[in-house]
């Protein structure tokens, strides 16, 4: 059975593009709000989180406060066009495994989730 992703993104081209990338490799679901993620965490079971940081509403950072207080250890890997380094220590700090600066190379991105997967 294909490893599940939840790619978390306000914006629809990066979760087509992110989509068309892991697809190959592993079932992905899609969310366009950390709200939406959180109803889909709910009734799916995710093996991982893509998650943006700047989205509007609730923030990446405030969806994966939420996300670290369910009960399933769900890795998040946090992917930001930000250029704040403070944004990426607060995310890495509360717990993301990794991060990935936007625009990323897709064998990066294959590589970054790869490696969550083999620590396992």
């Amino acid at each position: 059975m294909l490893k599940r992703i939840l790619v978390v993104d306000d914006d629809e081209m990066n979760l087509k593009r992110t989509k068309m990338i892991l697809s190959k490799c592993y079932s992905v679901l899609l969310a366009e709000s950390g709200e939406e993620a959180l109803k889909i965490l709910d009734s799916e079971k995710v093996d991982l989180i893509l998650l943006d940081i700047a989205m509007p509403k609730m923030n990446g950072i405030e969806t994966f406060e939420h996300i670290k207080n369910r009960p399933d250890e769900i890795p998040v890997i946090f992917l930001t066009a930000s250029g704040y380094e403070d944004d990426v220590l607060s995310a890495i700090n509360l717990g993301a495994v990794n991060y990935l600066k936007k625009p990323f190379y897709p064998q990066e991105l294959l590589k970054r989730v790869a490696k969550e997967f083999t620590k396992k």
